[in-house]
C-alpha cells in the first residue's frame, strides 16, 4: 500500500526500522564486562543466582527495579502513530 509518493515497501521498511531500532536499544541497554558480587548502589550482596542469571549485573534486584521504574518514564514516544500529536 503506497501513501502518497512513497514508495509500495514503504510504510513496511519504516516499521521494520523502527523494531530494528527498538532491539539495538535494548541490547545496548543489557550489562555487559565482568558482574559485581556486591551493588553499586546500597552494597549489598547480589546472590549468586541472579549473577548467573543475568551476567554483568552491577546491581541488586531491589536497587535495579527502582532504576528501572526510573527509565520507565522515559521510554520514549512515537509522535507519528500518536492521534494527539496528528490533531495538534
Amino acid at each position: 500500500m503506497a501513501t502518497g509518493w512513497a514508495g509500495d515497501g514503504a510504510v513496511q521498511d519504516q516499521i521494520d526500522a523502527t523494531v530494528k531500532d527498538a532491539i539495538q536499544r535494548a541490547r545496548s541497554r543489557l550489562p555487559s564486562g565482568p558482574g559485581r558480587t556486591h551493588c553499586e548502589d546500597c552494597d549489598a550482596a547480589i546472590p549468586e543466582a541472579r549473577r548467573k542469571a543475568m551476567p554483568g549485573a552491577r546491581l541488586c534486584l531491589a536497587c535495579q527495579e527502582l532504576h528501572d521504574r526510573d527509565e520507565a518514564g522515559t521510554a520514549g514516544y512515537n509522535r507519528r502513530g500518536s492521534k494527539d500529536s496528528q490533531l495538534r
